[in-house]
């Protein structure tokens, strides 16, 4: 099959931007890919993504590129400037690693990951979300739901979430959502696809409580970090960073509830949500 070059964007992200000079430099050199692949010892596809933007240039691709093409630290300067910048259709894009991860690992400070949500809390939670129409909220919950489909297939991802106290603490419109929420994360505390490890209230403070984090692994064995704030998320794919947010997820695991622990304190969160019986007046 011939290879056909895709239409550039240089101006949209720097990342474009390194792509898009990766391209011309290749050809002004007159160097096909797989030529190239051979001079900078990556494959033809990573440097085909790279140059359409798809890929995050590994760490190692800017010097080799220098070096081939004699520009001194010129790509060098442009990754410095691509790895720090969000992708423009990050969200988009995080969407398509999720969907391909073989392992998801999740931390959750006050709210249930969106994996994990049953469609009442989903509901619920998006509700509140404003400038949503309530047939936009519909819309939003069944994309949810939809994403947790490949959850129920033949060959599921591995899944371990870490959640904070007060995700099992904050209460719903009403206790039965609520319930139902947490007896949904009960059965999924230990299975052979899943584990769920709770970070109670006694631990204090630690370094993921001010939002949330997905790491997703991927099955070229790379990683990629998503941090997630109040309005905003941000896509990490270099090494270095994505490093970093392993490393406090790694933190905090060890320092979490066993599993036998985390499933005792959803039981007593369900119990905690149970409606009290209104007295009579007689």
């Amino acid at each position: 099959m011939k290879f056909t070059s895709k239409e550039l964007t240089p101006y949209l992200s720097a990342r474009h931007y390194f792509g898009s000079e990766q391209r011309r430099h290749r050809e002004r050199a007159g160097l096909s890919l797989v030529q190239l692949a051979d001079i900078v010892n990556f494959s033809k596809s990573a440097l085909a993504r790279v140059e359409s933007a798809e890929l995050m240039p590994p760490p190692e691709l800017p010097t080799a590129l220098d070096a081939a093409f004699g520009t001194e630290t010129y790509f060098h300067g442009l990754y410095q400037l691509a790895k720090k910048e969000a992708h423009p259709d990050q969200y988009r894009r995080y969407m398509n690693f999720e969907a391909q991860a073989t392992v998801i690992e999740q931390y959750g400070g006050q709210v249930v990951p969106g994996l994990l949500q049953t469609r009442r809390y989903a509901h619920t939670f998006l509700s509140r979300q404003e400038n949503l129409s309530p047939q936009e909220v519909g819309q939003r919950v069944d994309a949810r739901m939809s994403r947790q489909e490949r959850q129920r297939s033949e060959a599921p991802p591995y899944r371990w979430a870490i959640l904070d106290e007060a995700v099992l603490r904050r209460e719903l419109d009403g206790e039965s959502a609520m319930r139902e929420q947490l007896a949904s994360l009960l059965a999924q505390v230990d299975t052979p696809y899943s584990k769920i490890q709770v970070v109670p209230f006694r631990l204090g403070l630690h370094a993921l409580m001010g939002g949330a984090l997905t790491l997703l692994s991927l099955p070229d064995g790379s990683t990629v970090a998503y941090e997630e704030g109040i309005e905003a998320g941000h896509l990490y794919e270099t090494p270095d960073i994505v490093g970093k947010w392993r490393r406090q997820y790694e933190v905090l695991r060890a320092n979490a509830l066993s599993l036998t622990e985390s499933a005792d304190l959803i039981r007593k969160a369900m119990e905690d949500h149970r409606p009290c019986d209104t007295p009579q007046l007689t």
